[in-house]
């Protein structure tokens, strides 16, 4: 019996769409984090000031999210294979482009085709990953896609600021068409992941269904949007930053992969909350470390990174499970709506915030704030009503 379950916990790696699923992730995330970071010193060097940069980045997330809403809609009409491989050669076809100029015009109108494109992913992503394994095994294998999506932002992100800091922006360019080699892949998963028929419920139903645990998963990506924007902002000298952020980094991709093997032995109702109670400690320490020392610093960066990425698994996982049958499409859009909605917020509102207050009592207000949240999160835990 032993040897059956060891053999059982590891066969998700033997799946097909599983590993079709993890390569074209990987490979669409790969463009996405490339590129999410070196946009803007790419725009800087060209010219652009350093407060209008963002906007190479805030028009991706804009029509990222505006495509998040009509994903459901398309895949009714023409099939999840078609919008996917239509997503993925937008995300990555157009990247070579980007040699061609490096003015904010140009950059911007390049983004909002790849936004597009990286809408689609996302949304259809998670749809698939709660679709490839027996759904006791749901949260596993939505851990797996989480993997997939985290080893590119820790490798990817610092790897295209380091290519535009040295010139190499045809570099860039080229390997952000990442997405295109993805394609082959779309058939064979596809083919063997049979999404769950959209006369369950309406799509507007599965989305309000969805709307707790997409609201606690705003509220952590708030704050997550917060530290990364404005953490290395505040401590430019030194490595602190730097080195919280790779904390952050690692920590939030073991939670996100590892969450969802408790949530299969033991469900999400007291994961849920817990999790969003170690995100709130977790900034509350970085907020006493930017006054009291350093090593505060990394310490609680490391302990919000586990929060954030255990809440982005289990949010996924309630979500799913609230919209039920015939519900998973709308509720991957609003998932990952809310996902990018909190990071932009968190990226702009925050620093309106501390441009009064100051960092650390930001922080220690949008920690309060994460507490104040835990009434949703046992909210989203229970059945939505039918």
């Amino acid at each position: 019996m032993a040897g059956r379950t060891a053999e059982v916990r590891t066969s998700l790696w033997r799946l097909p769409a599983m590993r079709a699923l993890v390569g074209a992730t990987t490979l669409g995330f790969a463009s996405y984090c490339l590129t999410l970071a070196s946009l803007p010193a790419y725009a800087v060097a060209g010219g652009a000031s350093a407060g209008t940069a963002g906007v190479v980045t805030a028009v991706l997330l804009v029509v990222t999210i505006a495509v998040q809403s009509v994903v459901p809609a398309l895949t009714a009409r023409f099939g999840a294979g078609p919008v996917l491989a239509v997503g993925l050669a937008a995300l990555g076809a157009p990247s070579p482009l980007y040699v061609l100029d490096d003015g904010l015009a140009w950059l911007s109108a390049i983004s909002a085709v790849r936004g597009a494109g990286f809408g689609v992913l996302t949304v259809l992503g998670a749809t698939l990953a709660a679709q490839v394994a027996p759904a006791e095994r749901r949260g596993e294998a939505i851990g797996l896609y989480g993997l997939a999506i985290a080893v590119p932002n820790l490798v990817a992100v610092p790897a295209g600021v380091a290519l535009v800091l040295d010139g190499q922006v045809a570099w860039l360019a080229w390997l952000s068409a990442s997405p295109v080699l993805a394609l082959p892949l779309v058939p064979a998963l596809v083919r063997a992941v049979r999404l769950e028929s959209t006369a369950g419920r309406s799509s507007r139903a599965a989305a309000l269904a969805a709307l707790a645990p997409s609201g606690v998963l705003l509220a952590v990506t708030l704050a997550g949007g917060g530290l990364v924007t404005f953490l290395p902002i505040e401590r430019p000298d030194g490595a602190l930053a730097t080195a919280a952020l790779l904390v952050f980094g690692i920590t939030g991709a073991i939670t996100r992969w590892r969450a969802g093997l408790l949530a299969d032995s033991m469900g999400t109702r007291l994961l849920v909350p817990l999790s969003l109670a170690v995100s709130a400690a977790g900034l509350a320490l970085v907020a006493l470390g930017l006054v009291t020392g350093d090593a505060w610093v990394l310490a609680g960066a490391g302990v919000f990174g586990a929060g954030y990425g255990a809440v982005q698994n289990l949010t996924l996982i309630t979500a799913f499970a609230r919209a039920g049958a015939g519900g998973a499409t709308a509720a991957s859009a609003m998932w990952n709506a809310s996902f990018d909605a909190g990071t932009a917020a968190g990226a702009l509102a925050l620093g309106v915030v501390a441009a009064g207050l100051g960092l650390p009592w930001t922080y220690t207000l949008v920690a309060v704030g994460l507490v104040l949240t835990l009434p949703v999160a046992l909210a989203a835990t229970r059945p939505a009503a039918r």
